[in-house]
């Protein structure tokens, strides 16, 4: 396995408490023994545990977790570590009761940790905040509808009202969401995809036609090379291991380029191979490990492109036909002379000193690019959570279409979603830039008159709470209070509100922002029987591949209280808008009927209802797939970006941090305080450095040290951990460290946070 030439950081660990090498390999045992203490945690001798079986199943629920696809045939389990944490989070026999709320007030409650709010357990009554008491009351379902529908009322204006929306929700709750805003009168959808993959969505979107992946999981078994690019699968999508490992074995290259070390990106040990179990053997998955610096991205692009380039020439030169796919190129795209004339400005002094990575090991992965002719690149948020994310994108876009790697078996891109439907609630209308076209549908099929001007991402969301020209927010699932940069402007903005309405199944921080009025409405999860008029319900997703299949939860609610969250949109919807003749009632007692509106308004959804009913549901429409252009142009565009910088040097200073996800944790739910594939157990205070760096800084592995990002801007009281990082880049734990990004601080093209380019200085702690 060849890797870029790095001190080892393989410090003395021994004398710092919850520190020590994890020398293990990703899953195994260890994953195992994870999944047990998670069931027993949570769900103690409950029958829940069984739940377990029909994860990610034909006849199951899809995981709550990451939107990873299921294969065309099932094992006799389908979840990963990750995925049984959120079931067995989602599925606790723990329960937060109005007992518990009589017991704790909400200023004894912003004392707990993230992680002590959710593991109290699940809901289990609507509640709203009562000012004389400080401490959140049950009220009745019809009592907290109105109070709701009052405030929205009192609203001056539609656009006052933000609507939040959690990749957690069904495409058939995301509909009647949007539905319902538009009824309201405005299109303010700021959305988990604005913190994720909204340079994905831009980016893509004005390369190829559409803001989506273009490969399936069957692509995998035909590509000749694979490229990871700044994702983590160990952690964030743990079932991708088991298809890295299908690729490595039959011999394929897997390239990977990522600032820090990754178990999951190096090797594997698959709880379903009895043989690797029982043996203790594991899978090698990277063949070549390329440490980038944080931010450097762009550069290493650029530089692919500029060897590629010469190699092209000097092949053809030497009497060959040179490695462009020019047959491609003519026909199917435009821009080519504009992008060849600045990579050819660019400077490899440039491209090595961003990236970090040498002339040599460049062209060593260009090699293998040039060899493959099908190629997959898989890229997480490391690329998108940048100020240049969406160049970023259309960088890597560029590069796979110098050699018509789109729209032919094995080959294409691969955008690593995170929560199971953050895509689909964005195919099924949650979107602050709806089209014209999506619109009018909309309006024909409701007799309703949509608002056409454009609404407010999550960034410009809490910057309109923060100035006070928004009053009201719902969230429909998710922590966005927790989520964004920024806490201390962030919470002042949520504290500043008329009305703040959270739809969720735990307690989280969001919840606890006090507005004028506040209350907290309790759902179903994915795993509970969702019973409505017509029976047992079934609700859709669509995971990273744009494959969309049925999800039936089968077990009883976690109290006889909750309500689902297509019913409990409509009771607000009722409440707030008794005048829109909409029969919210009809759609929440059949769930069909949600379904026959969305094929109405998109005809890629035809058939839904029949569609869906098959084993393994069905795709959509993926122009690019089908080498079809969705473009202004009918064709495939590249893109030139000047420059190797993301902000003109901004992050070219001696240190650049990227956040990160520990392997306890998804998105802001945190189970546990351990990352155990970075040898992290207990504790969430550390930050990982370079030994070389902290020396050069006067520091050393387990010094207390401050990370600084402005005056105002620091991470106080962390401790310093050695790790094999690239140099210049640091990383530490998210949400913690997004006191370190300013609220502005994002792409300026999709609004994506820049969670992972944050210029810092370290310095002992004071």
């Amino acid at each position: 396995m060849a890797h870029d030439d790095l001190p080892s950081n393989e410090t003395a660990h021994e004398n710092l408490d919850g520190v020590k090498a994890y020398d293990g390999p990703a899953g195994g045992w260890g994953a195992l023994r994870a999944v047990a203490l998670a069931v027993r945690k949570q769900m103690g001798p409950s029958a829940n545990a069984r739940a377990l079986l029909q994860m990610n199943q034909p006849d199951g629920f899809d995981c709550p977790g990451c939107a990873w696809p299921d294969p065309a045939h099932t094992s006799s389990f389908e979840f990963c570590e990750n995925g049984a944490k959120a079931v067995t989070w989602e599925a606790t026999a723990k329960r937060v009761d109005p007992d518990f709320f009589a017991r704790h007030s909400v200023e004894e409650l912003w004392g707990w940790s993230d992680h002590d709010l959710e593991d109290a357990g699940r809901l289990t009554h609507p509640l709203r905040h009562d000012p004389a008491t400080g401490h959140f009351v049950p009220i009745e379902w019809d009592e907290a509808f109105a109070r709701i529908g009052a405030a929205m009322q009192a609203m001056d204006h539609p656009d006052q009202m933000e609507f939040y929306a959690s990749g957690r929700a069904s495409n058939e709750s995301a509909f009647l969401y949007q539905l319902m805003a538009r009824s309201w009168g405005t299109n303010n959808f700021p959305d988990c995809s604005n913190m994720c993959h909204e340079a994905t969505s831009v980016g893509l979107a004005q390369s190829i036609g559409v803001g989506k992946g273009t490969v399936t999981l069957e692509d995998f078994e035909h590509a000749d090379a694979i490229f990871c690019i700044g994702h983590n699968p160990g952690t964030n999508h743990p079932r991708m291991l088991g298809t890295l490992r299908e690729v490595s074995r039959r011999g394929a290259p897997i390239i990977v380029i990522n600032p820090l070390r990754e178990r999951g990106l190096e090797r594997f040990q698959d709880p379903q191979q009895p043989v690797e179990m029982a043996t203790l053997g594991a899978t090698s998955l990277a063949s070549a490990y390329h440490q980038v610096r944080v931010g450097g991205d762009m550069a290493l692009l650029k530089g692919m492109m500029k060897a590629l380039l010469a190699a092209d020439a000097a092949d053809i030169a030497a009497g060959g036909p040179g490695l462009l796919d020019r047959a491609f190129i003519a026909e199917h795209t435009t821009g080519f002379e504009a992008l060849k004339a600045d990579i050819e400005a660019t400077t490899w002094d440039g491209i090595e000193r961003r990236s970090g990575l040498s002339r040599a090991v460049i062209e060593s992965m260009t090699q293998v690019y040039a060899a493959a002719e099908r190629v997959i690149v898989c890229y997480g948020m490391g690329l998108t959570q940048h100020r240049n994310g969406t160049e970023n994108v259309q960088q890597l876009t560029n590069l796979l279409l110098l050699r018509g790697n789109f729209g032919k078996p094995g080959a294409g891109i691969c955008p690593l979603r995170g929560h199971s439907n953050v895509q689909g609630d964005r195919t099924v209308g949650i979107t602050e830039i709806p089209t014209e076209r999506f619109l009018s549908r909309l309006d024909a099929a409701f007799g309703i008159t949509s608002p056409r001007k454009h609404g407010h991402n999550a960034v410009e969301a809490v910057a309109a709470m923060r100035d006070g020209t928004a009053r009201g927010f719902i969230g429909l699932g998710g922590n966005l209070a927790s989520a964004m940069p920024d806490p201390e402007a962030t919470f002042a903005a949520f504290r500043k509100l008329d009305l703040n309405v959270q739809i969720c199944t735990k307690l989280n921080r969001t919840c606890l922002l006090i507005a004028g009025e506040s209350i907290i409405l309790p759902c179903l999860g994915r795993t509970e029987a969702d019973m409505q008029a017509s029976g047992l319900q079934a609700v859709t997703v669509e995971d990273s591949m744009s494959m969309v299949h049925a999800s039936r939860g089968r077990l009883k609610p976690a109290a006889e209280s909750l309500r689902s969250e297509p019913a409990i949109v409509a009771g607000i919807a009722k409440a707030a808008m008794p005048h829109v003749a909409i029969d919210w009632q009809g759609m929440v007692d059949d769930y069909d009927r949600i379904r026959d509106k969305i094929e109405e308004v998109f005809p890629d959804f035809y058939d839904f209802n029949q569609r869906v009913r098959v084993k393994g549901g069905f795709r959509l429409r993926v122009c690019a797939s089908n080498r079809e252009w969705d473009t202004p142009e009918g064709k495939a565009r590249f893109f030139v970006h000047p420059g190797t910088d993301e902000d003109e040097g901004k992050s070219d200073g001696p240190l650049t941090l990227a956040t990160i996800r520990s392997h306890d944790q998804y998105n802001t739910t945190i189970y546990g305080l351990n990352d155990r594939y970075r040898g992290i157990t207990g504790r969430r205070d550390v930050v990982f450095a370079n030994a070389d760096d902290l020396a050069a800084l006067g520091l050393a592995h387990g010094d207390r040290i401050d990370v600084v990002a402005g005056p105002d801007r620091v991470l106080r009281a962390q401790t310093a951990v050695a790790y094999p990082i690239s140099r210049g880049s640091v990383a530490a734990y998210y949400p913690e460290a997004n006191c370190l990004i300013a609220l502005n601080d994002h792409d300026h093209r999709s609004g994506t946070p820049a969670y992972k380019s944050v210029p810092v200085t370290l310095r002992a702690a004071q």
